[in-house]
């Protein structure tokens, strides 16, 4: 009787290991969500030539073909194939959560957005000459006329001079946000279960508590991949302005996403040397390797339990 429940308790025991080693087999990256910043109507920054949307697309493309030829094993799904949104998107507020909820409805488990940034052009002025200009002092027999000289300034606009690449994750502040939205994902979203999708697994409580569980997992994955970006351009000579959190308008790609995600701001239009670069083949091509690169590595770190 004892042997024979020795060899119950054996046989379950290699089950589970089995199993384990199987789920241990499967890795928890699947599907890859790209994201093409902007897209007509709304074309984002524009340069002396060009516009953020058009780069964004092009950069986006050769990075689903880099991602596709090395990673062969996961689904790799971009927002925007060509200059157009799709749909009938009225605004950018429509668009960013359109964006999101294609990201959720595909089960992303990444979502990597580009973008190119901005810097504002600074107004200065200068004296270009003198006027006279009449005032008053005094009232009734009193009042006496005068003048005086007064400079007339002419006004310019000087542009920005910021330059370089910067990567951003949600806000901290916004983690009940990003909560919301991993709390109303159906479970097999979040942890690729099978069954009715219909049907709450889990009590409101209960959901919450995995929610803030799963958020904080995300946030440090998305920390992660972000300064693995931002390492990558460093070694291709470029200047990092590091990662960041954001918190602006925006921000809903990044928190309206039930999985880790990131921005990456690849230069600046501003900055003449950096337009000429982002709209280059070979610029293009370097900026797709750099997130390649950094995806790879992401993924060889969540693949061997490294990553919480």
């Amino acid at each position: 009787m004892k042997g024979n429940f020795r060899r119950i308790i054996g046989v379950f025991f290699l089950l589970f290991c089995g199993l384990g080693y199987v789920q241990a087999q499967k890795s928890a990256l699947r599907t890859i969500i790209v994201d093409p910043g902007h897209g007509l109507p709304d074309p984002g920054a524009r340069g002396k030539y060009s516009n953020e949307s058009d780069i964004t697309l092009a950069v986006a493309k050769k990075l689903v073909d880099k991602l596709r030829d090395s990673l062969p094993g996961v689904k790799v799904l971009m927002t925007r194939t060509d200059r157009n949104l799709p749909g009938r998107l009225e605004n950018a507020a429509q668009a960013n959560r359109w964006r999101a909820k294609f990201a959720n409805e595909n089960h992303g488990d990444l979502f990597i957005c580009i973008h190119v940034n901005d810097a504002p052009s600074t107004t200065h002025r200068k004296v270009v000459g003198y006027r006279t200009k009449v005032y008053y002092t005094g009232k009734g027999s009193k009042r006496r006329r005068h003048t005086r000289r007064v400079p007339r300034y002419s006004y310019y606009k000087v542009a920005g001079t910021a330059h370089g690449t910067e990567t951003y994750v949600w806000a901290v502040r916004k983690n009940d946000s990003k909560q919301d939205f991993v709390q109303n994902s159906h479970p097999e979203e979040l942890y690729g279960e099978k069954g009715d999708s219909s049907v709450p697994m889990f009590s409101s409580t209960e959901e919450k508590i995995l929610a803030t569980i799963r958020t904080k997992k995300f946030f440090s994955r998305s920390l992660l991949l972000a300064n693995l970006i931002e390492e990558q351009y460093v070694k291709q000579g470029r200047f990092s302005r590091g990662v960041k959190q954001r918190n602006e308008v925006g921000i809903w790609v990044l928190h309206a996403t039930a999985m880790p995600s990131i921005l990456t701001e690849i230069g600046f239009m501003t900055d003449r040397s950096e337009e000429d670069y982002m709209n280059s083949q070979g610029g293009q091509l370097q900026i797709a390797s750099n997130i390649l690169q950094a995806v790879i590595k992401y993924k060889q770190l969540l693949d061997a339990g490294n990553v919480h």
